[in-house]
C-alpha cells in the first residue's frame, strides 16, 4: 500500500507539472536562439542549461554578455537573480531536509521556480504526506519540466533565427513568473514585498546593466521582512 501511495504521489506530481510545459518549452527555445545569436556554440548553449538550469539567471547573463558588461557584473547579476533559490531551499527544507544526502542533492539540483511552487503548495494542501511521498511528488513535477528544458534548449540552439520574432516568445518569462507569483501571495508581507519590488524596479529602470532589478529585489525582501516583523503576517 505504501508503494502505491508513493507512485500515486509521483504521478500526481507529473500531472501538476505538465501544464508548465506551456511555459518551459517556448522559454527554453528562446534561450537556445538568443544564446547562439550571442555567439555561444550549440554545445555551450546546452551545457549552460544543464549546468545552471535557471532560466532567469541564464537570460540575465546572456543579455549582459551581449551588452559587453564586465565579467564581474555578469556574475554578480546572475547570482543575485538566483538568490531566490536560497529562499526556496530554506522553505522546502522542513519537507525534504530529512532525505538521504544523495536525494537532497538531486532535489537541490532540480529546485527551480516551477518545481518549488508546485511542491510547496502540494505539501501545504496535504500535510499528512510521508517523506517518501513528498520526494516522489517533487520528482513527478520535475519529469515534465527539466528534461524538456534541455531538449527545447537544444532545439532552439539548432533552429536559431528560424524562429520568427513575431511569435513574441520573450513574453513567456514575465507570464511564467506572474502565474507562479499569484498563488504565493498569501500574506500581507508577501503582497507588500511584491508591490515594493515592482515600484523599485520601475524607479530604477535607468540603472545600467539591469542592476535596478537587484535593488528592487533587495528592497522587496526588506519590505516583506519588516511587514512580517511588525504584524506577524
Amino acid at each position: 500500500m505504501a508503494q502505491q501511495d508513493v507512485m500515486s504521489s509521483y504521478w500526481r506530481g507529473v500531472r501538476e507539472g505538465t501544464p508548465f510545459l506551456l511555459v518551459v518549452v517556448p522559454f527554453a527555445l528562446l534561450f537556445g536562439v538568443i544564446a547562439t545569436e550571442a555567439g555561444l556554440s550549440v554545445f555551450e548553449t546546452l551545457s549552460f542549461s544543464v549546468v545552471v538550469i535557471a532560466g532567469a539567471a541564464q537570460f540575465t547573463a546572456i543579455q549582459l554578455m551581449t551588452d559587453n558588461a564586465p565579467t564581474v557584473v555578469v556574475l554578480i547579476s546572475a547570482l543575485a537573480v538566483n538568490l531566490r533559490m536560497a529562499m526556496y531551499s530554506a522553505s522546502i527544507t522542513p519537507h525534504l531536509g530529512p532525505l538521504p544526502f544523495w536525494k537532497r542533492a538531486v532535489a537541490a539540483y532540480f529546485l527551480v521556480d516551477q518545481t518549488y511552487a508546485a511542491s510547496v503548495l502540494e505539501y501545504e494542501r496535504r500535510p499528512d504526506m510521508t517523506l517518501a511521498e513528498k520526494f516522489a511528488f517533487f520528482m513527478g513535477v520535475v519529469t515534465p519540466i527539466c528534461p524538456p528544458w534541455y531538449v527545447a534548449t537544444l532545439v532552439g540552439a539548432y533552429m536559431g533565427n528560424a524562429i520568427p520574432a513575431e511569435l513574441g516568445l520573450d513574453m513567456v518569462l514575465p507570464i511564467a513568473f506572474i502565474a507562479m507569483l499569484g498563488p504565493a501571495l498569501r500574506t500581507r508581507a508577501h503582497i507588500f514585498a511584491a508591490l515594493m519590488a515592482t515600484v523599485l524596479a520601475l524607479l530604477f529602470v535607468w540603472v545600467p546593466y539591469n542592476l535596478g532589478l537587484i535593488i528592487a529585489g533587495i528592497g522587496g525582501m526588506m519590505t516583506g521582512a519588516e511587514i512580517e516583523r511588525r504584524t506577524g503576517t
